[in-house]
């Protein structure tokens, strides 16, 4: 996909009806000669919109008008350079765990969790918080996760975890002001529900800090999971992490995760983790796929804010 392309896509399907402001941004720099140019001299993996957009409010720079977006980046290009390169599209979004909940719900309890690509480690208290799928309501933590949800009968309680482990190249400390900044700096610009709920978070984490491991999906990954409890159910689980994972070490992964004891959980989206057979999603906007050891269940939005269950 080329950088116009991945900007279009962002802006159809991720950011329409989502985030007017980085509907148009991206539009913007879709058609943005100097920018596109600036944005080519990176990796590939380094020029994605979500990276960008949030480095330069990071950074303190405009999203809301792209002429102003523009003429900061431009001007600003070492700065903004020297930060994408350094950092990635971390975003914790405690909100998926209540398209995670279902899943986990239902396998033979209590959990050990161990999630790939943890950030901060904020989904991995699914069993703290408290969720709404329309008038259901379960659980009676903080933050209240909210998700509209189609063809389930959401879970009557939330799971037993006794054990929470996070696996990351580049673990975020939720202690940390400036990890919890750049966390902020990730969330889209209209969402101050979702600002409010990573506060909410991310204070539950630091109460009670997981274990983070900094280390590779693949190479540590083994040695992590061997350190769960042996009467407690393994689930290695991960959502929206494996775009960033070139397709060689990703099918690594999967081979590995397969053979490992317990359960996996996957929230990817399908041109990133394929199935065969799938239905059609719900509508045009960009869904994960929800699926538990490799078998797809239903179609989730990126923030958790809705599923869709065919499983």
């Amino acid at each position: 996909m080329t950088t116009i392309e991945a900007y279009v896509e962002f802006g159809t399907r991720e950011a329409h009806g989502v985030s007017p402001t980085y509907e148009r941004l991206s539009h913007a720099v879709a058609h943005d000669g100097d920018l596109l140019a600036l944005l080519d001299t990176l990796p590939p993996g380094k020029r994605q919109p979500n990276l960008l957009f949030g480095v330069v409010r990071w950074l303190g720079g405009p999203v809301d008008d792209p002429v102003a977006f523009h003429d900061y980046t431009v001007a600003h290009w070492p700065a903004v350079e020297a930060q994408v390169l350094a950092r990635a599209t971390q975003t914790n979004e405690a909100g998926r765990c209540a398209v995670l909940l279902p899943v986990l719900a239902a396998l033979p309890q209590p959990l050990a969790l161990l999630e790939v690509g943890a950030s901060a480690g904020l989904c991995l208290y699914p069993d703290r918080y408290a969720y709404r799928y329309g008038e259901y309501e379960v659980g009676d933590g903080t933050p209240v996760l909210e998700c509209a949800a189609g063809g389930l009968v959401p879970p009557a309680r939330v799971p037993q975890v006794v054990w929470r482990a996070g696996l990351d190249l580049n673990p975020l400390d939720v202690t940390d002001a400036g990890d919890v900044s750049w966390l902020e700096a990730l969330i889209w610009p209209e969402h101050a529900h979702r600002r409010a709920r990573l506060r909410a978070a991310a204070a539950v984490a630091a109460a009670d800090p997981p274990l983070l491991v900094r280390g590779d999906l693949v190479d540590d990954l083994p040695a992590l999971a061997a350190r769960a409890p042996a009467d407690a159910t393994l689930v290695v689980f991960h959502t929206s992490v494996l775009y960033q994972v070139p397709v060689a070490r990703r099918e690594a992964f999967v081979r590995l995760v397969r053979e490992l004891p317990g359960h996996w959980i996957a929230n990817e989206a399908p041109e990133v983790l394929p199935y065969d057979g799938l239905p059609d999603p719900p509508d045009a906007a960009l869904h994960n796929v929800l699926a538990l050891d490799g078998k797809p269940l239903a179609w989730t939005r990126g923030h958790g804010q809705a599923m869709t269950w065919f499983g």
